[in-house]
């Protein structure tokens, strides 16, 4: 129907100009999202996607599930879709042409697609007039025409396009494989100006993304979200979230509630007009976990997806882990780092006492008796540690550690400022730490 004709009928209906472009956009996103489904999926014509479950069905718990599954993810990413099911690629094509539907087994599909219009297959449409005149209106009709005299009319493509769909004669796909790298990125509908508000559009990027990790067995360890901005004069660089994980991870559900959390913490300058994904760090899948029984506490992942959830709701600054930093200086080798990065391996040196609580800036003694004094005189019960660094930095320090115990027996780590150190030339004592 021309345009003219479809607002005299619908007079509030919006039209738009048919982009070929964004339709192969489009395509290619789904085709790429459904690769977690199955490795082996192929783009096919009118906006198809051809997708080879026979391995994979198992794994999905059935047919239905899978199904489920598969139109949840195309739903996710902003689409319609159509689903059928069959043991061929065309049977399944035609089956969601007309409608959808599920046939198990070539008996069930025969009888399904009996009763089938003529120009669902694509390769009868041109002779559609000609099957009409001879009373054909259904793909049952055509197969009880003779094989010879369709040949000779309609050539050997058409018997074989027939044949495919019937499961009698061999397909031939072309498999999408995924590329090296990911970086996805689509164009918002309008100019949006809440963070919040993408999340239904980074989503689906995300959904893409998982189908990218799955189909080369990789997990994500980190990756970027960036929210565009308006261009032109007043155009300002992209507001980029980066997302780093505790432990790598592919599973949807997990890096959408991740992402969701730190959305709502974003406030953006201007308005968005589009949003991209790009796979920053990936590791190759762990296997699953050989334990027949639940760990106690719950896993390691368990671990990791609570540390990664509460970085993303709290900030990366406020959920923190310790970590051991190679340098002598006590306060200097006890640090803080976020609680998703995995801290460096330093060599820890020789077995020599250390506090279980480091004070964060040492605190002066008095002296009684020539004894160091905290609430009561404290008594030296071990052999000198001396420990001389930070030259090279500008932050001498020059001590002689002890572990002392006072009258009540607590166990302190105190030091003494050698002569000449940075303090002067009086040598004075210093409480550290407190053993436990």
């Amino acid at each position: 129907m021309r345009r003219g004709g479809v607002q005299t009928i619908a007079p509030a209906a919006i039209l738009f100009d048919r982009d070929a472009g964004k339709e192969e956009d489009a395509l290619a996103r789904v085709t790429m999202a459904t690769l977690q489904f199955s490795p082996n999926v192929a783009a096919a014509d009118e906006a198809a996607v051809l997708i080879d479950v026979s391995t994979t069905l198992r794994l999905f718990g059935g047919p239905r599930k899978l199904r489920r599954r598969i139109m949840g993810t195309v739903q996710t990413m902003g689409f319609s879709t159509m689903v059928g099911s069959a043991p061929t690629a065309q049977g399944a094509w035609l089956l969601a042409r007309t409608g959808g539907g599920t046939a198990l087994t070539t008996a069930s599909l025969q009888r399904r697609m009996a009763g089938l219009p003529i120009h669902a297959l694509p390769a009868a449409r041109k002779f559609a007039d000609w099957f009409e005149g001879l009373g054909c209106l259904t793909l049952e009709d055509l197969r009880r025409l003779p094989r010879a005299g369709l040949q000779r009319r309609c050539g050997a493509d058409f018997l074989d396009a027939l044949d495919r769909a019937y499961g009698e004669a061999p397909e031939i796909f072309e498999w999408v494989e995924a590329p090296p790298a990911f970086d996805a990125t689509v164009d918002l509908p309008d100019r949006i100006e809440n963070a919040e508000q993408t999340l239904a559009y980074v989503r689906g990027l995300l959904v893409q993304m998982v189908g990218w990790l799955t189909a080369r067995h990789l997990a994500i360890k980190r990756f970027h979200v960036a929210l565009r901005h308006e261009r032109g004069r007043a155009a300002i660089p992209p507001t980029t979230i980066e997302i780093a994980l505790a432990e790598p991870n592919w599973h949807e559900e997990h890096l959408i509630r991740i992402l969701k959390e730190r959305l709502a913490l974003v406030v953006v300058e201007a308005p968005m007009i589009a949003v991209a994904v790009s796979a920053i760090d990936t590791e190759p899948m762990a296997p699953p976990t050989e334990s027949l029984f639940p760990e106690p506490g719950g896993t390691h992942a368990d671990h990791a997806r609570l540390l990664e959830l509460l970085s993303a709701r709290l900030g990366a600054d406020r959920v923190r882990q310790p970590c051991l930093q190679a340098d002598y200086r006590p306060e200097v080798a006890n640090a803080w780092r976020p609680a998703t990065e995995k801290p460096a391996r330093v060599s820890l040196p020789a077995a020599l006492p250390r506090p279980t609580w480091l004070l964060g800036k040492p605190v002066p003694l008095i002296e009684r008796d020539h004894r160091p004094f905290y609430g009561s005189p404290l008594h030296i019960v071990s052999p000198p540690e001396r420990i001389e660094a930070g030259w090279w930095g500008g932050q001498v320090v020059t001590r002689d550690y002890f572990v002392a115990q006072g009258k009540d027996h607590t166990c302190y780590w105190i030091f003494q400022e050698r002569m000449g150190s940075r303090e002067g030339d009086e040598s004075r004592w210093y409480l550290h730490g407190l053993f436990g």
